[in-house]
């Protein structure tokens, strides 16, 4: 389903995958007007964005039905480990047994050694450099460049 009527013959010029332009020739030499074929260019652009915008819905769909199947099979899960207490179940169609494993449990209080402890490298903030730039202030090494980015209504 497409939002505009895009002619087949630049459709036929793509990659139906990766949506890139395998055949520069022949879609050079499509025989149409530059502005009808920048305009079907521009509504193929609006078709696909329009396409991945129901897809991202989908899938804040489909990832929300995942967290609540997975939050109620924990909840059995539950359920069946305070029902069992630690015994064994088994039937033709299901078999529940137990493994033992280790958890590392830490009051909070006691004070951890250097050697124990994991540290994040720094990284920029981006955001609050491009602010201070934009406020006057001189950093060694940055500047801000000004770019010209393509809008597609």
């Amino acid at each position: 389903m497409t939002l505009y009527d895009i002619k087949q013959e630049l459709i036929d010029c793509t990659d139906t995958d990766t949506g890139e332009i395998i055949d520069v020739a022949r879609f050079e030499s499509l025989q149409m007007e530059a502005n009808e074929k920048i305009e079907n260019v521009a509504l193929w652009h609006k078709n696909l964005l329009a396409d991945a915008e129901a897809y991202k819905q989908e899938k804040e769909v489909f990832a929300q039905r995942e967290k609540v199947a997975k939050n109620k099979a924990e909840s059995l899960k539950r359920y069946l480990n305070d029902a069992l207490a630690g015994k064994n179940f088994e039937t033709t169609r299901v078999k529940i047994t137990w493994r033992k494993s280790t958890a590392l449990e830490y009051d909070g209080v006691t004070k951890v050694p250097d050697e124990y402890l994991k540290t994040k490298e720094p990284e920029l903030d981006k955001t609050a450099i491009t602010q201070a730039i934009k406020d006057g202030t001189k950093l060694e090494g940055f500047t801000l460049k000004e770019n010209k980015n393509i809008q597609v209504k």
